[in-house]
């Protein structure tokens, strides 16, 4: 995976727009967006702050590592064969997922307890008028 491929698929794991990276960065839209699309090489205190921000190595980041990686079900668990920093990079990006999911799933949370509450005092009222 190209570096540019590798930086997509970590923001978007992160479920970030275009601006919120280049507002991350100090960065124009403009100037991330060719960074994504491999048309800017950008130096490597640049990529230090993509790798910080998405919370990787830089050279994990860097790593042109073209191996194959199979993830296969084998009915007890998953077996994992492959290149190493493929995988590492695709286990950070799950893991982004998931935590992504826990943050919505903990806003879910709140939110039906404010509605519940919103309901006892529904119900109490309508009691009180009663």
């Amino acid at each position: 995976m190209k570096v540019q491929e590798k930086i997509r698929a970590m923001r978007e794991s992160k479920n970030w727009s275009q601006q919120e990276m280049a507002t991350k960065l100090n960065m124009s839209v403009n100037g991330y967006s060719k960074i994504e699309r491999g048309e800017t090489n950008p130096q490597i205190s640049k990529l230090e702050q993509i790798a910080n921000a998405l919370s990787m190595d830089l050279l994990e980041l860097m790593s042109h590592d073209r191996g194959v990686y199979l993830i296969s079900d084998n009915n007890h668990g998953y077996n994992v064969i492959g290149s190493s920093s493929e995988i590492a990079f695709e286990i950070q990006k799950l893991k982004s997922d998931i935590e992504h999911k826990n943050e919505i799933i903990d806003l879910q949370k709140r939110e039906i307890s404010r509605l519940e509450e919103m309901l006892a005092l529904v119900k109490l009222v309508n009691n009180a008028a009663a």
